[in-house]
């Protein structure tokens, strides 16, 4: 079974620990080891911004009752009725579980017909196709490509711009419901 709960205090230190995991590192924009003293200041202000879900809102991802991951949407304007979404999976016992694609449909369902925005945005590292891949499939556009835009230890890389809209999730939702459901996810 798969789940998401609000991310809570009690998390702090395994988010910091999750965060500089080298596979979770290697698909973030900084792969530098994150300090003490800077997660802390990270936490509380997420902590203290996803509260009342107005700028950011984190869950932890659980899978068979172990956490194994975060999802969390970013710069929620109500103003232009968007916002950025991103996750991460850390534990090597879900793969193959269909986890990603739960995942993808409860924020893809939570922007859409919680919060009621229009549009839902996320950047992926170019050289991580497979995530591509994977949010065109749930119906998300490529919008661009931010040329070298990241620089890490090992050299710059490009950035792919998707967004999915209302119209586009609405047209795609019987069809993943669908699917989800025939796989037991729903």
């Amino acid at each position: 079974m798969i789940s998401l709960r609000d991310v809570v205090n009690h998390d702090k230190d395994k988010l910091r620990e999750w965060r500089n995991l080298p596979d979770v590192r290697r698909y973030m924009y900084s792969d530098q080891l994150i300090p003490q003293v800077e997660h802390d200041a990270w936490f509380a202000r997420m902590m203290q911004d996803s509260t009342s879900a107005e700028r950011c809102k984190y869950w932890i991802i659980v899978c068979d009752g172990e956490d194994v991951g975060v999802v969390n949407l970013v710069g929620i304007d109500r103003t232009h009725s968007r916002c950025y979404w991103a996750f991460y999976l850390v534990s090597p016992n879900i793969r193959g579980k269909g986890v990603g694609s739960f995942v993808e449909f409860a924020t893809l369902r939570y922007v859409f017909e919680e919060l009621k925005l229009e549009k839902l945005c996320c950047e992926v590292l170019a050289f991580n196709g497979a995530v591509v891949e994977m949010h065109k499939s749930f119906g998300f556009v490529q919008e661009g490509t931010l040329r070298q835009h990241i620089r890490k230890d090992d050299g710059t890389h490009d950035v792919v711009c998707l967004s999915i809209l209302r119209p586009e999730w609405e047209a795609k939702k019987p069809e993943l419901e669908e699917k989800l459901r025939a796989k037991g996810l729903l």
